[in-house]
């Protein structure tokens, strides 16, 4: 992504050297040796990466400044924890960190009030994925979870749940490059008479749907799976399940 003068935090990050790859792997050597110079070094090479990241929830109302802020404390971990010996490029490492702090930051700011046991279990949770998540380098199951933490699947599932941020009834679901369609246009209305409509045209467009493609929105919606469970029933990796998701949805949408 290529940005203009932006500047965030006092910073006008147009001025900022954008380092390569084998800078970014030589001074993180330097780095992780306590080289204090190279640290900060890196976290000035990677702010428009922060950027970057923040503009994914530019929607939110939350204050710009904010989240560049929080973002960096995710670069910063991103620095501290980063495998050299593994072969993946710092930004392919760094950006979920980034999205992660800044989720958190969100979650922990929410509005709506949730008990600290659950607020806690969630945490541990969330920790717990994340190392999984880096000593397997795959999304693990919530069974995973749940089994590292001595707790049952309901457990984590509820207190992951509880801690989602709302989403707004003008949070945009989908776009085809035409009118976008917020949530509110997915809530009922109560008009009942109009409801058989909706339900012949959605058994039509069900027609047009292969086998694997019905068997993932079964597995989704019906049994309530999430993304990598699903793929793991089916037998694909969790982006199939989610380009099929999507694909599925756009085609229901078009019918």
């Amino acid at each position: 992504m290529q940005f203009g003068k932006v500047e965030i935090c006092g910073v006008d990050t147009s001025k900022l050297k954008l380092l390569t790859e084998p800078e970014k792997i030589e001074l993180l050597k330097k780095a992780h040796s306590g080289d204090k110079k190279a640290r900060d070094e890196l976290v000035c090479g990677n702010l428009r990466l922060v950027l970057s990241v923040i503009q994914r929830f530019s929607n939110r109302g939350e204050n710009p400044d904010d989240l560049f802020q929080v973002g960096c404390i995710g670069l910063m971990k991103s620095i501290d924890n980063f495998d050299i010996s593994q072969n993946v490029r710092f930004s392919t490492y760094a950006v979920p960190m980034i999205i992660g702090e800044i989720r958190r930051y969100l979650r922990d700011n929410n509005t709506v009030r949730v008990s600290r046991s659950m607020r806690d279990t969630a945490y541990k949770a969330m920790k717990v994925r994340d190392e999984l998540t880096n000593e397997t380098r795959k999304e693990p199951t919530v069974e995973q979870i749940a089994e590292k933490l001595g707790l049952k699947k309901s457990e984590v599932v509820l207190a992951l749940e509880a801690v989602v941020e709302p989403v707004s009834f003008y949070e945009p679901v989908y776009s085809d490059g035409g009118d976008a369609i917020y949530v509110y246009d997915q809530l009922s209305d109560g008009a009942d008479d109009l409801m058989w409509i909706d339900e012949i045209m959605l058994k039509e467009s069900l027609k047009s749907l292969t086998g694997r493609e019905k068997r993932i929105l079964s597995l989704r919606f019906i049994q309530g799976m999430t993304q990598t469970e699903a793929a793991k029933e089916v037998g694909i990796s969790q982006a199939q399940v989610s380009r099929l998701e999507k694909g599925v949805l756009n085609k229901i949408r078009n019918n």
